[in-house]
C-alpha cells in the first residue's frame, strides 16, 4: 500500500511533575510525523504511574494508537547494500552528545537501567543490531596516561533513531555498582566506570564513541514474511527495540514486514521490565505478527515450582519454537554470558526428549545462518 506523501505534522506536548531531565528529554519541542488520514485522536502517549511518587511519567516515545506509522527521513539510509563498519575507531572517536538519560525501571528493580539517546549528528550511522563503542572520560588507572577502555552497548533504536531523523541512537544502559561480599552493602569505591558515567550524565554532555560494529544480529530483511524468534535477559533486549520499531512503528518504503516476530523477555520482576509499554503496544495492533512473552523470576513460577527463567519460557513453547526452526525461522540470544549455558541445557532435553540431536540441529542452524547470538 502506498503511503501519503503529506502527513500531519504532530507536536506533542504535555504537563509532567518529575524531574527535569526526563521533562526535557522525553517532552521535548520535537515534531513526529505520522502516516495518517485526518485523525488527532491516532496519537497515543503512554502513561504509567509512578510506583513510588503520585506523579506520571511519560513512557519513552509517542506511540500511534492505529497501524499508521511515523514517517522517518532521509531515507537515504536505506541505500547502502552493506552495513557501515568501524567508521570512527578507539584512536580517533566521535565526539557525540548526550540528548537525554531517563531511568527505565521502577523502584523494586534490582538495580537501574537507563535509556540514553546521543546525538551523533547522522554522522555515525548504523544499522538495527549493531554496537555503539563509548570511551568514558578520564585516565584508565591500569594504563596511566591512557584513555579508558572501548566499552560496547548494543543500539537500541533504529537507524532513524527515537527522533526519526537519522541523527541519534539510542542505548540501554545498567548501571554496574559492586557490593562488599562481608557487609552486602554498596561499596562505592568500585563502580562500573562506563555505565555510571554514561547514567550520571546530563543533556548536552559530551560522549566519546566508535563504531558502529558487528554483524551478527543484523536484521535479515531479504524476506518480509520470516519468523524472528527473539530471547533476551535484561538489557540484552536492546536490539530487539530496534528491530520491532523498524518492524511496526516506521513507515519505510523499502522494508515492509509480514512474518512473525516473537519476544522472550526473562528479567527479576515487574519492575524490572523494558520498553514493556512499547512492546505490549506493538501485540495490541499487531496479533498476528508480534507474540511476546515475558519470564520474571521472583514472580513467576516454571513447571516445578522453582523461579522461572527465560530458558523456562523457551521450554513451554518448545515445540512451536523447534518447528519454525524447522521451516527456517531466525532465533536470536542477547544478554550476560550467564544466560546460554542454561537455554543451551534446556534445548539439548527438548530436542533428545524428541529424539533429535541438538548438536546436529545446531550446526544446521549455524550454517543456515538462522543462529544469532550476542553476549556480554
Amino acid at each position: 500500500m502506498a503511503y501519503a506523501a503529506v502527513s500531519q505534522v504532530v507536536s506533542v506536548a504535555a504537563p509532567l511533575q518529575t524531574d527535569s531531565s526526563f521533562r526535557r528529554s522525553t517532552i521535548k519541542a520535537t515534531n513526529v510525523t505520522f502516516t495518517d488520514k485526518s485523525r488527532i485522536s491516532m496519537l497515543h502517549v503512554n502513561i504509567k504511574a509512578s510506583r513510588s511518587r503520585s506523579q506520571h511519567i511519560v513512557c519513552m516515545s509517542v506511540q500511534p494508537v492505529s497501524k499508521d506509522k511515523v514517517l522517518v527521513s532521509p531515507l537515504s539510509l536505506e541505500d547502502a547494500k552493506e552495513p557501515p563498519l568501524n567508521i570512527y575507531k578507539p584512536k580517533e572517536p566521535y565526539t557525540a552528545k548526550i540528548v537525554s538519560v531517563e531511568k527505565l525501571v521502577g523502584p523494586k528493580a534490582p538495580g537501574e537501567t537507563c535509556h540514553i539517546v546521543i546525538d551523533h549528528g547522522g554522522n555515525v550511522p548504523y544499522w538495527e543490531g549493531q554496537s555503539y563503542g563509548v570511551i568514558p572520560p578520564g585516565e584508565n588507572p591500569k594504563k596511566p596516561g591512557s584513555p579508558h577502555n572501548v566499552r560496547l552497548y548494543s543500539i537500541a533504536s533504529t537507524r532513524y533513531g527515537d527522533s526519526f531523523d537519522g541523527k541519534t541512537a539510542s542505548l540501554c544502559v545498567r548501571r554496574a555498582v559492586y557490593y562488599d561480599p562481608e557487609t552486602g552493602k554498596e561499596d562505592p569505591s568500585k563502580k562500573g566506570v562506563c555505565s555510571n558515567f554514561l547514567c550520571d550524565s546530563k543533556p548536552g554532555d559530551k560522549v566519546q564513541i566508535t563504531g558502529p560494529s558487528g554483524k551478527i544480529m543484523l536484521l535479515p530483511e531479504d524476506n518480509p514474511n520470516a519468523t524472528h524468534i527473539m530471547i533476551a535477559t535484561g538489557t540484552g533486549v536492546a536490539p530487539y527495540r530496534g528491530y520491532l520499531r523498524r518492524m511496526f512503528m516506521e513507515s519505510v518504503p523499502t522494508f515492509k514486514f509480514n512474518g512473525l516476530a516473537w519476544l522472550f523477555l526473562g528479567v527479576a520482576n515487574s519492575d524490572s521490565l523494558l520498553y514493556d509499554e512499547e512492546f505490549m503496544n506493538y501485540l495490541h495492533e499487531y496479533p498476528d505478527n508480534f507474540r511476546y512473552d515475558r519470564a520474571l523470576s521472583r514472580e513467576h513460577k516454571n513447571k516445578k515450582g522453582g523461579k522461572m527463567y527465560v530458558q523456562d519460557k523457551i521450554e513451554e513453547y518448545s515445540d512451536e519454537i523447534f518447528k519454525l526452526l524447522e521451516e527456517g525461522a531466525h532465533i536470536y540470544f542477547c544478554g550476560l554470558k550467564g544466560m546460554m549455558p542454561g537455554i543451551q541445557d534446556t534445548l539439548k532435553r527438548v530436542a533428545e526428549e524428541r529424539g533429535e540431536s541438538w548438536e546436529q540441529k545446531l550446526s544446521k542452524l549455524k550454517k543456515n545462518k538462522q543462529w544469532h547470538v550476542e553476549v556480554y
